[in-house]
């Protein structure tokens, strides 16, 4: 039996991009990944595939398991001889539990190692823009909890000693006791006019941020609905300077996108979302599902030296069709007589991960572009044309390159079914708020989207971004108006005209 070692690593504070690069190492590695709410689930993408997941909840009010089930069940998976990560928000030793976790380790004869993270108090303050150190007003910074033990017979903080604390305080799990916090430092001496900033969701799209003096925090706090999780910072530091409020400001915070596509090819659309300061809900209306195993592939791929041009007309498609290469051993070789023809950049790009550079890729990416650029430039009468594509694709392309007088061959490599899904939420969410964006990106995922959502339902609550002039039509096929259209028909350019637009838009 391989030797068991557990892992306790600090997720950071929300943003998945502030993983560390151990964690994220040792994520991709772990037989079992033991995880709380306060960890982004995002990261959990980085585990194996065969990877077992196990949520143990842990936010307050809010616990799944005990803390003493926690560490039996860390050593029980140890004993089985597994590498496991216990993944923790934010830093596992900043009012994490992790010292008890460790110590049952300890106890045990099991191996352990600290993976430091991000804590919450400096994602908050940095994504804010507030210094909780500054050589004209804090030399200091005191970290603070603001829910202890239960079992401790009387309360460790000394709010005398807190109050007369020149520095910025950052109260952790503060907000059930915000009152109490407040008064206690009045009483003892602190100013009522000292700033304080509450930072709920921090670094996070949905990252909110309130200020008032500390005689009006709890009131204040209240009436804006702040909840956990949040931390407090008490001090002169807690006066955010706009100018550094740089994570407010890109172009996506505060906004809702609604993604549609199929899961697996919804990640890198979130991603980029992510990063521009979007906030992502996903819906997921079609799976991809792979045809080459029902269609005459394997009988071409004997005769592909007798084809001119091998046409690829999507990403989704090469990774398909390579994919069934592996599978029987083969790989791009077996293209090694045919120019390459590609729909779009994304889809070159995806070729050249294969090893596969296309020798023709169209100025606009869609079918129709693919087959009227193609015939300007080559002679293909009399040639034979093989159309690897998806099943429920227009016939843009087949008629053009039949017209030209191509001896077309078409095999349909994959095919989109429609996913349904319970649209409670995404109802819910456009009924509450109003600057939410739903995207399309191809005229499948809206008819499928359409199967589960009545389109009456967010007529005018929603503004529309499709990929590209045929999605667009489709869109409108169910009485709904297309607000923008990304400016090349990859997901990557639907973020950019977004963003360009909602600037714009601001300037304007």
């Amino acid at each position: 039996m391989k030797k068991s070692k557990v892992y306790l690593v600090g997720a950071g504070p929300g943003d998945p991009g502030l993983i560390t690069v151990r964690g994220a190492e040792l994520l991709a590695q772990a037989d079992y990944i033991v995880y709380d709410r306060l960890a982004n689930a995002s990261l959990l993408g980085l585990a194996r595939n065969d990877a077992q997941l196990i949520s143990v909840g842990k936010r307050s009010g809010a616990h799944s398991y005990k803390q003493d089930e926690i560490n039996d069940l860390l050593v029980d998976l140890a004993k089985q001889g597994k590498t496991i990560v216990r993944l923790k928000g934010g830093d596992p030793c900043i009012f994490g539990r992790g010292a008890e976790e460790a110590g049952q380790l300890v106890r045990e004869g099991i191996e352990f190692e600290f993976v430091p993270g991000v804590t919450a108090a400096l994602g908050a303050s940095e994504y804010a823009g507030i210094m909780l150190t500054h050589r004209d007003y804090s030399s200091a910074v005191a970290f603070v909890t603001g829910h202890e033990s239960d079992t401790k017979p009387q309360s460790s903080i000394d709010f005398a000693v807190l109050a007369k604390f020149d520095g910025t305080l950052v109260f952790y799990m503060g907000m059930g006791t915000l009152e109490y916090i407040a008064s206690g430092l009045i009483d003892n001496g602190m100013d009522p006019e000292m700033p304080v900033a509450i930072v709920a969701d921090a670094t996070l799209a949905t990252q909110r941020i309130v200020m008032a003096p500390l005689r009006e925090i709890g009131r204040i706090a209240l009436d804006a609905d702040i909840r956990p999780p949040a931390v407090i910072i008490i001090g002169r530091g807690a006066k955010s300077d706009e100018q550094l409020q740089w994570f407010t400001s890109k172009p996506l915070f505060g906004r809702t996108v609604i993604l549609t596509r199929d899961a697996a090819g919804n990640v890198e659309f979130a991603r980029r979302i992510a990063q521009q300061g979007g906030s992502v809900m996903q819906y997921p209306s079609i799976e991809l599902v792979g045809l080459i195993g029902q269609s005459s592939f394997e009988t071409q791929i004997s005769h592909l030296s007798e084809f001119e041009w091998v046409f690829f007309t999507s990403a989704n498609g090469v990774d398909f069709v390579f994919e069934h290469l592996a599978s029987v051993g083969k790989d791009a070789r077996v293209f090694g007589a045919n120019k390459i023809a590609a729909i779009g950049a994304r889809t070159a790009d995806k070729l050249k991960q294969y090893g596969i550079v296309a020798d023709f890729v169209p100025a606009r990416f869609t079918t129709a572009a693919l087959g009227s650029e193609f015939k300007s430039k080559f002679q293909i009468a009399g040639k034979k044309v093989l159309l690897l594509r998806s099943a429920i694709a227009n016939n843009d392309l087949d008629a053009g390159l039949a017209a030209s007088g191509a001896q077309l061959v078409r095999i349909d490599v994959y095919t989109a079914k429609p996913v349904a899904f319970d649209p409670k939420g995404l109802v819910d969410q456009v009924r509450r708020q109003r600057d939410n964006w739903l995207t399309f990106t191809s005229a499948s995922t809206v008819d499928a989207f359409f199967l589960s959502v009545n389109a009456d339902v967010i007529k005018n609550r929603v503004k529309i971004l499709s990929i590209g002039p045929v999605t667009s039509e489709q869109v409108r096929r169910h009485g709904l108006d297309v607000d923008l259209e990304a400016k090349e028909h990859t997901t990557a350019s639907m973020v950019e005209t977004l963003c360009e637009y909602l600037k714009e838009s601001t300037d304007a």
